[in-house]
């Protein structure tokens, strides 16, 4: 696993960000998102990177939001 400082060196997976949201109630902003996760047990890079997403209506709109911070095909 590759690690680093800065966001380009970061990916989360998927399916990491699919179990960090379980359970999310849309719409949501970026700091409820980063709660929901950090309450889920995930990673603490993830709960930074989702602080920083705007307002969205759902799953797929975090997905886009993060689409930079992804690993594997999106």
């Amino acid at each position: 696993m590759a690690g680093g400082g800065t966001w380009a060196a970061m990916a989360f997976q998927v399916t990491e960000v699919q179990k960090a949201l379980k359970g999310a109630d849309y719409p949501m902003n970026g700091e409820q998102l980063a709660e929901l996760a950090r309450s889920n047990g995930a990673d603490q890079d993830l709960v930074d990177a989702l602080r920083k997403v705007r307002q969205v209506d759902g799953p797929n709109t975090v997905m886009q939001e993060l689409k930079g911070d992804l690993g594997g095909s999106a």
